[in-house]
């Protein structure tokens, strides 16, 4: 595999910092948010990648990016009725909060020497019932 247009360390700080950007203030997965968070996630990835490879006369980077985000909520392993008068502490509730299974693969035919890609997963989502899949990739020009 080529090596990453910016350091692996450096990858891993610009797919954190996105996330932390888009769902650090979030308490939990939301629905109706994750289109914009997805969109926060991946623009500034690029943003970032970008601004951090552009070189040359036309200051522009060597690579095309192509950036995936998925984000996925972890499914409860307890069930609730409307009427259950239970009076159990939310941050309990959240430790019953179960996983989905998931699995994500990409491919690519390209050249080994110069493209490449790179997967990240988001530590900072298994506190708010979510998981947060980055893949990176890069070809260059």
């Amino acid at each position: 595999m080529a090596a990453p247009p910016v350091s692996e360390t450096r990858l891993k700080q610009i797919a954190t910092d996105a996330c932390d950007a888009a769902i650090g203030k979030a308490e939990s997965y939301v629905h109706a948010s994750t289109a914009e968070w997805n969109e926060t996630i991946i623009n500034s990835i690029l943003k970032s990648l970008i601004s951090e490879t552009s070189t040359g006369p036309n200051n522009q980077p060597p690579f095309k990016y192509a950036i995936n985000s998925t984000i996925i909520q972890h499914a409860p392993t307890f069930s609730r009725t409307a009427d259950s008068d239970s009076t159990e502490d939310p941050a309990a509730s959240l430790a019953k909060v179960g996983r989905r299974g998931m699995h994500s693969a990409a491919g690519a035919y390209w050249n080994n020497e110069k493209d490449g890609m790179w997967s990240y997963k988001y530590e900072g989502g298994d506190k708010k019932g979510l998981d947060v899949v980055i893949n990176i990739m890069w070809i260059a020009i």
